[in-house]
């Protein structure tokens, strides 16, 4: 790469690391694109950070620095930012924090950056896609002081960020935009002064003035415009126009008229600053039946206030002078999650084809996967070619909708001057889509797309005079250096698709899990781009990992798992190879890495072009937690000994069985212990590797009358289970992650036998399936090629091979007793989700089974997990509960931030709390399992009797063992 060398030893993929330097290039017309004097301060963190540091490096920008906030640095041991391995101190530059607690915070934090910059030398800033990249102020501070920022500039930011402003924006341009309220503020100011003398009087008395003010408060322009113009400017003065409870007032009356004109639906509250799942609420819509609709409607909306506030201290909006418009909006109920990315130079406006984020939950993105015309129209190919009329009807209605989805894109992104990168927004239901917002910044999933497109810009006067740019965070640079001098570029295909799964600190059930040190991380697989912060970057002295805690003082992502592949199909296949080989290693760790593995083998089995709405994840999550109650109630201690003695009785009494047959089937059975076992335990123990094992086996497999009949080898799945566990043999694999040696040798013996067996009936005119091998097995006659000696020998091995993998058995009848697969995908694409998976009780039992709370006394209520424990909802409510202080079951007790998202927690029992145990209300850091209040319940805790647990566990046990033994044999 012209001697370009990267600096991140684990990572060279040529789909990211490449050389950048235009000016290198051999034509003066590229060269003039160069950037090497950009001097860029990167004020954002996560993954970005190491990415934009490594983008920078490979456009010949040496001159660029980082902030380091002090939660980054000396907060927590073994929490140091690992970006710090590959940059020199002296453009290292420490902050208290990255965004600041309060408005007064951030307002010194954005003069802090100012004074770095300057002092520094720094021409440029870059905010990656935390909330300083959408600050309109922080933006616009940055461009008084002479400073360029590398993101849309600060008009666009106010037109097309603030979620309000960008509403009425989208319906200017023709955008089809969700039913609601996005005025609220605006209400309260002309309820209090209804008319511009009113106005006019209200500016007056709080000293906000200036000739544009004045002129729009004089009465030239809409009662609404000088409403607007007026909360502007005391925005700007840092001076409320109305109070909390006021907004609160306000959207609790327009909660009420949109309940009661749509009953039924749920209504979702947003910030209009919030982003990344970050300040949204969701309030439940009223019966559609009700008898008196109003009057249901003005109770429901009585929760509103309470949810509001809750909002603006998520995004800490809730400071004098902030803004704290909230959005109230019809919540689409099956909706998918689809977005487009734009590029701009405020001239012309780019898509780069849609990505489809339905997969999320807490309104946090799982999964997110390419949407492409030109992927969209191979697919509808290939349905046609397969007989698939219908698959190829849905997709064709997918690629109108995509098409239109880009082409309000791009005109919104003119209307609006959009001047670099931003992703347009909408929510998708049946063939019809809705605008729900723009973030103007970079995406964290913005691989997929640049994975799938480039971008090629020639020079207008020779088209063969140009330069091809694969990285929108370069794309951004180019775009903050030279601006409108470059011309609209052409979008150029890459690959067919991609496709990012999130790894995340997380429990079992999806919940922030702080605290847990990563010890060891397995090297990235050929087609894996992982951005991952630098946590994978070794030591340079000795190449040893160095160890990294999960601090949680910031959100749960860990890493971007990203790949690619000719077609979607591919792109999975591959993904579903990176969490299979991907080990990691820790104390206390937990990452929702097997959630995903489950995830992705799910939708190969059925579909990859299926349309989960952002409901899917929760039911699927208690269809697994199903699974594993299931497995919990059996013992295969026993179950194993039970089938030895069942298979043991039939042998003896079967007529003909040669002495020492009784013996010899003892020994096979303790011979294929560990083989069989080990896995099947291990899935059990981990039911999203049953999931995944399930779907994987779904055409192996059929059930009749409450039995098992394989239409594949059960040998032959048991070896495919050790892939799939990544527990197939390979060299230097600790003894406890690998298949042990004489079980490979059992394996490849019985996997020979059965090769050798079908290599001799096809020489002698078949090559029956499975299930007519098994057929012909069972019967005592010898078919052709085979005299009686030699065939009683072949039924003895293969009873041998086959005994005991009736445990396969068990793992398809848990799935058939939770009803495992009445979760599908239709023929249209669409996920039919069964009516119990959507049981909200159920949903919360199933993830206490997925993450059991930590273990507490009768009289006590302990932290749920670590994080910052708060006694109020907002720093000017009171304490929840306080000592003496009577609380029901469903109560909130305290709020628990981790990872900055704000969780309120609720009391699991009525009780009374009897002493407060921990000091402090406001942010104080606790630990898991931490006591926090000791209470007297209101009915004493009744323990399920031990001899009763294990007498049921045992007749369950039973139950499965009569349902898998075959009395009639293999």
């Amino acid at each position: 790469m012209d001697g370009f060398v990267s600096k991140r030893g684990y990572d060279r993929n040529p789909m990211v690391v490449r050389d950048r330097r235009l000016g290198r290039s051999g034509s003066a017309w590229v060269r003039s694109f160069a950037a090497e004097d950009v001097r860029p301060l990167i004020v954002g963190r996560g993954p970005i950070r190491k990415e934009a540091m490594d983008v920078f490096a490979q456009m010949g920008i040496e001159r660029y620095g980082i902030l380091l906030s002090e939660k980054d640095s000396i907060v927590y041991t073994h929490a140091l930012a690992p970006e710090l391995r590959c940059i020199h101190p002296a453009r290292v530059h420490r902050v208290k924090d990255y965004t600041g607690a309060t408005k007064d915070e951030r307002v010194k934090l954005m003069h802090e950056i100012v004074a770095i910059a300057r002092e520094c030398g720094y021409t440029h800033v870059f905010a990656g896609y935390g909330f300083m990249a959408e600050d309109e102020e922080f933006v616009r501070t940055l461009e008084g002081a002479g400073l360029v920022f590398i993101g849309p500039r600060s008009s666009v930011q106010r037109a097309a960020g603030l979620k309000d402003e960008a509403k009425r924006t989208a319906l200017a341009t023709a955008v089809s935009v969700t039913p609601g309220i996005d005025d609220a503020t605006r209400r309260i100011v002309l309820r209090k002064w209804p008319d511009h003398a009113a106005l006019r009087a209200a500016a007056a008395e709080r000293g906000l003035g200036g000739p544009s003010l004045a002129a729009r408060l004089a009465g030239e322009v809409p009662l609404a415009e000088a409403a607007d113009a007026l909360l502007a400017a005391a925005y700007a003065r840092r001076v409320d126009l109305y109070t909390t409870d006021e907004l609160c007032a306000e959207l609790e009356r327009g909660a009420a008229e949109l309940l009661a004109r749509h009953p039924g639906r749920r209504i979702r509250l947003k910030a209009i600053g919030g982003g990344g799942g970050k300040g949204q609420r969701l309030l439940a819509g009223i019966a559609p039946g009700a008898a008196e609709p109003g009057a249901a409607a003005r109770a429901r909306a009585a929760e509103v206030p309470a949810l509001a506030r809750e909002v603006l201290a998520e995004v800490k909006a809730a400071g004098v002078g902030d803004n704290k418009n909230i959005l109230l909006e019809l919540n689409i109920e099956e909706t998918r999650h689809n977005e487009i990315q734009l590029i701009g130079n405020g001239a012309w406006c780019v898509a780069l084809g849609g990505r489809d984020c339905s997969l999320q939950m807490h309104e946090q993105k799982l999964l997110e996967v390419a949407i492409t015309q030109e992927g969209l129209r191979e697919a509808i190919e290939r349905a046609r070619a397969a007989g698939d009329p219908r698959g190829a009807a849905s997709l064709e209605r997918e690629l109108t909708s995509l098409a239109r989805m880009e082409a309000e894109a791009e005109r919104f992104g003119r209307a609006v001057g959009l001047n670099s990168a931003s992703t347009f927004e909408c929510i998708v239901e049946g063939d019809h889509h809705y605008f729900m917002e723009v973030n103007t910044r970079i995406q964290v999933e913005h691989r997929v797309s640049e994975l799938c497109y480039s971008l090629r810009f020639e020079s207008p006067d020779d088209p063969a005079d140009a330069f091809e740019v694969t990285s929108l965070i370069e794309c951004m640079v180019l775009l903050a250096r030279h601006g409108e001098r470059l011309p609209r570029p052409i979008r150029a295909r890459r690959e067919g698709s991609a496709v990012e799964a999130r790894l995340n600190a997380t429990n079992g059930a999806l919940e922030p899990h702080a605290g847990g040190v990563i010890v060891s991380w397995s090297d990235p697989h050929p087609h894996e781009i992982r951005d991952d912060q630098g946590i994978c970057a070794k030591n340079p002295d000795t190449g040893v990992f160095m160890h990294y805690r999960l601090a949680g003082a910031y959100d749960s992502n860990i890493a971007l798992l990203v790949t690619y592949g000719g077609s979607r199909e591919e792109a999975y296949l591959r993904l579903c190879e990176i969490l299979r080989t991907t080990t990691l290693r820790g104390s206390d760790l937990h990452t929702n890495l097997l959630f995903h593995y489950g995830l992705v083998h799910w939708f190969l089995a059925r579909s990859v072009w299926a349309k989960p709405t952002t409901r899917f994840v929760v039911p699927y999550l208690t269809q697994v937690g199903l699974l594993s109650v299931e497995l919990g109630g059996l013992d295969f201690d026993a179950m194993w000994a039970e089938l030895g003695a069942r298979h043991a009785r039939r042998l003896a009494a079967q007529s003909g069985a040669h002495d020492g047959a009784d013996v010899a089937l003892r020994k096979v059975f303790a011979l294929k212990d560990t083989l069989v076992r080990r896995p099947v335990e291990r899935i059990c123990a981990e039911p999203h590797l049953l999931s995944a094992w399930l779907s994987r086996n779904m055409g192996a497999f059929e059930v009749r009358s409450g039995r098992v009949r394989w239409l594949k080898n059960p040998v032959e799945v048991l070896a495919d289970t050790y892939w799939l566990l990544n527990m197939a043999p390979q060299p230097h694999a600790p003894a406890a992650h690998a298949i042990w040696d004489h079980d490979q040798e059992l394996l490849s013996r019985a996997l020979g036998f059965y090769r050798r067996l079908g290599e001799r009936m096809r020489q002698a005119g078949s090559a029956p399936s499975w299930p007519v091998l098994r057929e012909v097995l069972s019967q005592d006659t010898a078919p052709p090629g085979h005299d009686g000696e030699l065939w009683r020998r072949v039924r003895g091995s293969h009873l041998g091979f086959q005994a005991g993998l009736e445990l396969l058995d068990a793992l398809v009848l848990a799935g058939e007793a939770t009803r495992f697969f009445e979760l599908h995908v239709r023929e249209d694409g669409t996920v039919a989700l069964p009516e119990r998976l959507l049981d909200s009780e159920l949903s919360a039992r199933m993830r206490k089974v997925l993450a059991p709370p930590p273990a507490r006394r009768a009289n006590e209520i302990v932290a749920v997990t670590g994080g910052m424990f708060y006694a109020q909802e907002a720093p000017d409510r009171p304490a929840f509960v306080t000592k003496g202080s009577h609380f029901d079951a469903g109560d909130p007790l305290y709020v628990l931030e981790v990872m900055k998202m704000f969780n309120k927690v609720l009391a699991p029992f009525s009780g009374t709390i009897e002493e407060v145990l921990i000091d402090g209300g406001e942010g104080a850091i606790v630990q898991k399992g931490q006591p926090l209040f000791r209470v007297r319940p209101d009915e004493a805790h009744v323990e399920e009797d031990s001899g009763d647990r294990k007498r049921r566990r045992r007749e369950q046990t039973m139950r499965y063992v009569d349902a898998v033994f075959d009395p009639e044999g293999p």
